[in-house]
């Protein structure tokens, strides 16, 4: 699998983007498609995560209400729509795909398929 993130910019404090991540190859019904971040000398955290069958998703508690993650079957491709940016949102964004089992969904480690990160800056 091939993952191709795009979307990235820089926008102030309040302003919203889109991140798409277009995969190519095969998208189990079973994968997990996920986005992380990662700034400078962190590790790379967990955003948001939807299950390419059914469409639940699952967030990390800094981005709900303000972070949506969707997908579009037909487009093999998953979207972050993010609002409400914050200058603690300015990181590197990276998707990924796997099949992670419940407990590590959130682990950078369980999924073998990664995108190129595209950044993200808000500033204030």
């Amino acid at each position: 699998v091939q993952l191709q993130a795009s979307g990235g910019g820089s926008v102030l404090t309040g302003g919203s983007l889109r991140l798409s991540c277009a995969a190519s190859g095969p998208i189990y019904s079973y994968y997990i498609m996920t986005w992380f971040r990662q700034t400078p000398g962190k590790e790379r955290e967990f955003v948001a995560a939807i299950r390419w069958s059914g469409g639940t998703t699952s967030y990390a508690d800094s981005v709900k209400g303000r972070f949506t993650i969707s997908k579009d079957s037909n487009k093999i491709t998953v979207y972050l729509q993010m609002i409400s940016l914050k200058p603690e949102d300015t990181a590197d964004y990276y998707c990924a795909v796997g099949r992670p089992i419940s407990t590590m969904m959130r682990m950078p480690s369980a999924y073998p398929f990664w995108g190129q990160g595209t950044q993200v800056t808000v500033s204030s």
